[in-house]
């Protein structure tokens, strides 16, 4: 699927949760519970982990990221997986991040129900 169509998608799903009023344990975020978790998409290839921290520190403490990166040159590959202090945070992350435009780029913010950092990635931790 088309990672464009995927942030319409999300957001037709907020809108839609929104005209119903429906209750927090009926959402579509309840099945993410569980995880602490966001995918990140669409990222432009020069936000370093520092930069991306800045934009979604902005709804919760940020306590590990992984940006996914070429391993011969180096060069970021535009998406990354963080993780928040507390779950609570990716909903508003994904309610209020996805399909926002970075340096030109709309980006992408889903749920991750199952992730695991790499253990020897010397990737930032907090």
């Amino acid at each position: 699927m088309n990672p464009l169509t995927k942030v319409k998608l999300i957001q037709e799903l907020n809108d839609r949760e929104a005209q119903l009023g429906a209750a927090p344990g009926v959402s579509w975020h309840s099945q993410y519970k569980d995880s602490a978790w966001v995918f990140l998409g669409g990222l432009p290839y020069e936000l370093t982990e520092g930069d991306i921290i800045c934009v979604f520190s902005q709804y919760g403490e940020v306590v590990n990221i992984h940006l996914v990166r070429d391993k011969r040159t180096g060069r970021s590959k535009g998406f990354c997986f963080l993780c928040y202090e507390d779950q609570r945070s990716t909903i508003l992350a994904v309610d209020n991040l996805n399909g926002i435009r970075i340096k030109g780029r709309t980006i992408r913010v889903d749920h991750v129900s199952h992730y695991r950092a790499p253990k020897d990635s010397g990737e930032a931790r907090m």
